[in-house]
């Protein structure tokens, strides 16, 4: 089988509802369906080696030289989460079916959900390290898309973005600790990582890397004091809470304790850390549950408690604790899936979800009320129900810990006392809203649900009953292959059975039925307590902090950015100086070599070099003046470049010295046609002055060292393998489409980025074009020169060959795409000079958005084919060919890449340039205040 197949096919699926929503709510049900189906057979396809403890594993080559490679491997515990993920999901897509009204925009919706079924797969398949947290932070996103799906909805926004802040916050922590554990094992991949266990428990980093995914962890799993997210998180749809409650999104958190068990436990910071946070939740969740007046509201909390619940199982550092928490992770994934279905179920049959008024619905929907009750003892650990029988492990393992020494004994009471307040609240469930009286002026009349509605439902309560009566028959071995590969370790022996003779766990589980029952008897006590003290709404505090920290940023950048240009560029030149000259002061020069002694090429070039440079400053108000002296200073760096035989850096530097040039021009027309250079202030002067002096001398010190140490560097590598390796004798060229293309394919998109935001800059902006200079010299009424536009004309097509030529020769002599994409974009600019905006778009229908995507797409396409043939992304390919007239040649696969670079190239500055153009307007715009 393939591993691959098992998120990508969802991943493909998400465009399956947006083309099947317009024939119906069954159509696009069944079709968003098919897809996560089929990846759910190629998990149970797998179950047979998965249970006799085979590791499959599979990987595609990506980036070597980073160990980043894009691979999946599935074991036991990934195996379960599959299941849960897939086959809940599936579920959830058939209840949403009928739970969704036909006004609702059904397809997105699906969207939504494949794309957190895919993100979740992916994080619990992943093999290497970064690939597991880039799937962990697109769970955040697409939960904050469903979680916003009703966006008409204030408490919907505001409980995505509070989700997303949240566990955003605490993917960036995870992201850190994943790094540190990279760089301490030496490679990001997962089953390495695993087996260094001891290397990362005793390294000095080990608990700042603890802490750090540890965040991680409990951020997404709503962990005390980060619980307050997930309460307000339902606001979503009820299939979207059924789905994050019990198989995503808070599983997830559980997941990475139960991933880096066997590298992060075993310690007592561990222990206290972990299974203090998990009491502390499992206590807070369970209270609060108690007093909730919406059902779902209710739910959530009784989910924070069970998600402390695992997590201080995970804590306890025993193997039989491990193992509980996996068999809860099942359990609390098949009830409370259930739960929050039913709970959508009386919600749309009687048109809210305040158990105030839904009460007595046992009479009008006995069908629903049973499901939810046997659900409801499932969660409270009622025997016979699957909850029971984790739950009596869980007091079993709290039992056999004695790290707080003599204070141990407060574990398992505590546990109990968890243990109780899960009695009361599922009592209060059950109790209140399918007995206690008649409905109190509900918005509809409550009725069973349509039937398919109800089968996921039906589905997942029989679970409940088959596990917790026959749980090694049902879930024994998929139990034994998680654990495994959670202890990553034998298992120890353990008995999976309903009955254990009558033992202290088993005392405690009666305790805490009756206790919990004579806590809900004696509610109306409790709920008195319980209103001395104020309603705190995390929402109101989460808003509070984040305004905060706006007034916060306002005020700082408030005091940083005052307008004034000169300032921004002296503070970070001031930085710069900083960073570079603080090393200098250790560095010796004394014992590097001397250099080659100049020449009157040399000399003479440097001289016009500083001339240029100086005439730039002191003529800065003469603007035509500086620009000529500032093009004077590119060229010679070109002649210096070509000098120094560096052919490909002389051509780069002079196509974009035009360029640079081009735009200037026509970014001085809209600059203030006055100078302030007159005002400038002796102050600023000396202050300029200085800074210039310091930063000269550093790069100068900078200068002298690099040309005078000696010469170790990485291009003999290059110049080596550049035709072997490349196929291309342009050594610069092959670096840029072979070996670092993958930093040229990051410069190009930084490129097209770019060249998009400036135009969306300037889309919609007018400038009033002034008919007079500042002498009141009136501008010639040409616009557009006879001599220029015939020599313009004459010189495009030379130019288009030349820069053809340049493009087809780049991989054996100077050139290639970026610098044949400038020449390109120079002769069409030209093009724009001379005849104007109007004339070049009547001639010209190309769309430069689009050549800047067809050249990133024809880039990415280039390096994806490699990976047809087993080979690392943008891996090239070449070869020799003979023609009868032509004769031996060659061809490249780097030549498609350079073209993606060329296109780009040439949509970037023409998107640039030739919208400058159309700026102007001949009338005066009102002045406002």
């Amino acid at each position: 089988m393939s591993l691959f197949l098992i998120p990508l096919l969802p991943l493909i699926g998400i465009l399956v509802p947006l083309f099947t929503e317009r024939l119906g709510r069954n159509a696009c049900a069944t079709a968003t369906a098919v897809l996560p189906a089929c990846s759910l057979a190629l998990v149970l396809m797998a179950a047979p080696n998965v249970f006799d403890g085979v590791v499959i594993q599979q990987q595609l080559g990506w980036i070597p030289a980073l160990n980043l490679d894009l691979s999946f491997h599935l074991d036991g515990l990934g195996f379960l989460f599959s299941l849960l993920i897939l086959g809940i999901g599936l579920l959830v897509i058939l209840y949403a079916r009928y739970y969704l009204s036909e006004k609702e925009a059904v397809g997105r919706f699906y969207s939504y959900l494949i794309m957190f079924m895919t993100a979740m797969l992916g994080v619990v398949l992943s093999s290497n390290l970064i690939q597991l947290w880039f799937f962990w932070e697109l769970t955040s996103v697409s939960s904050f898309l469903l979680i916003s799906f009703w966006g008409h909805n204030t408490d919907a926004r505001k409980g995505a973005r509070m989700a997303l802040a949240i566990t955003g916050a605490g993917g960036l922590a995870l992201l850190a600790g994943l790094l540190l554990i990279g760089n301490l094992v030496g490679s990001y991949d997962l089953r390495a990582v695993l087996d260094s266990g001891d290397i990362i428990r005793n390294s000095s980093l080990y608990p700042v890397i603890l802490l750090l995914v540890l965040g991680g962890a409990f951020t997404k799993s709503a962990q005390f004091p980060f619980h307050f997210w997930l309460p307000h998180a339902m606001a979503a749809p009820t299939p979207v809470s059924a789905y994050l409650h019990s198989a995503t999104m808070v599983k997830a958190g559980v997941f990475l304790l139960a991933r880096f068990y066997p590298v992060l436990a075993d310690t007592e910071l561990w222990f206290l850390i972990v299974t203090l946070t998990g009491l502390s939740t499992l206590l807070m969740g369970a209270y609060i549950a108690l007093f909730k007046h919406d059902l779902k509201g209710l739910l959530a909390y009784s989910t924070i408690s069970h998600l402390g619940l695992i997590t201080l199982l995970f804590g306890l550092n025993t193997e039989l604790a491990a193992i509980a928490a996996v068999f809860h992770i099942i359990n609390h994934a098949v009830f409370k899936a259930s739960l929050f279905m039913a709970a959508g179920i009386i919600d749309h049959e009687c048109g809210t979800r305040d158990m105030r008024v839904i009460n007595g619905l046992w009479k009008y929907m006995p069908i629903t009320a049973t499901l939810a009750m046997v659900a409801a003892a499932s969660m409270a650990g009622i025997p016979l129900l699957n909850g029971f029988l984790s739950k009596e492990m869980f007091f079993a393992e709290t039992l056999h810990q004695s790290t707080l020494g003599a204070l141990s004994w407060l574990i398992p009471v505590l546990a109990t006392v968890g243990g109780a307040l899960a009695v009361a609240y599922s009592l209060r469930f059950i109790h209140d809203v399918f007995f206690n009286g008649e409905p109190k002026e509900i918005p509809k009349k409550p009725h069973e649900p349509p039937r398919y509605m109800r089968v996921p439902v039906e589905i997942l309560v029989a679970i409940c009953l088959l596990v917790g009566i026959f749980p090694q028959w049902t879930v024994g071995p998929l139990l034994d292959a998680a654990s495994m590969a959670v202890l990553n370790a034998p298992l120890p022996k353990f008995d999976l059975a309903l009955w254990h003779g009558i033992n202290l766990p088993l005392m405690m589980s009666l305790v805490a039925v009756v206790a919990g029952s004579t806590l809900y008897y004696h509610r109306r006590n409790l709920f008195r307590f319980q209103a001395q003290f104020p309603e705190v709404d995390a929402k109101v505090v989460f808003h509070n902090v984040v305004n905060g920290i706006m007034l916060s940023a306002r005020k700082l950048n408030a005091k940083l950015e005052n307008g004034s240009l000169q300032r921004y560029a002296f503070l970070l030149l001031l930085f710069a100086l900083l960073l570079a000259g603080a090393p200098l002061l250790s560095l010796d020069l004394s014992s590097y070599a001397e250099t080659t002694p100049p020449d009157g090429v040399f000399i003479t070039g440097t001289i016009l070099l500083m001339l240029g440079s100086i005439m730039t400053v002191l003529w800065s108000h003469k603007r035509i003046v500086a620009l000529l002296m500032l093009s004077l200073v590119g060229v010679i760096v070109s002649v210096a470049f070509a000098y120094l035989s560096a052919p490909d850096l002389a051509l780069t530097q002079l196509s974009v010295e035009v360029v640079t040039i081009i735009l200037l021009l026509l970014a001085l027309f809209f600059l203030p046609q006055e100078s302030l250079m007159d005002r400038t202030k002796p102050s600023h002067i000396v202050r300029d002055l200085s800074l210039a002096t310091l930063i000269g001398s550093v790069v100068g010190t900078i200068s002298y060292a690099l040309l005078t140490q000696p010469l170790d560097s990485i291009s003999t590598f290059f110049l080596e393998n550049s035709k072997s390796g490349g196929g291309g004798t342009n050594v610069v060229n092959v670096i840029l489409v072979d070996f670092r293309g993958f930093d040229t394919m990051g410069e190009i998109a930084v490129l097209g980025i770019a060249a998009l935001g400036i135009y969306k800059l300037l889309a919609g902006m007018t400038l009033y074009m002034p008919s007079k200079d500042m002498a009141n010299r009136p501008w010639a009424k040409e616009k557009h020169p006879m001599i220029l536009s015939v020599v313009s004309q004459s010189l495009l097509p030379l130019s288009l060959l030349i820069s053809a030529y340049i493009f087809l020769r780049g991989h054996n002599l100077p050139g290639g795409g970026f610098i044949a994409g400038l020449v390109t974009a120079v002769a069409l600019i030209q093009q724009y000079l001379a005849h104007g905006v109007e004339w070049m778009s009547k001639r010209v229908k190309i769309s430069y958005h689009s050549m800047i995507g067809v050249g990133l797409l024809i880039a990415l396409l280039s390096g994806l084919g490699s990976w047809l043939f087993d080979r690392p992304f943008l891996t090239s390919w070449f070869d020799y060919f003979s023609l009868p007239v032509v004769g031996k040649f060659e061809l490249a696969s780097a030549m498609v890449f350079d073209l993606g670079v060329y296109l780009t190239v040439i949509g970037a500055t023409l998107l640039i340039l030739a919208h400058l153009g159309k700026l102007t307007t001949t009338e005066r715009l009102e002045e406002k205040y």
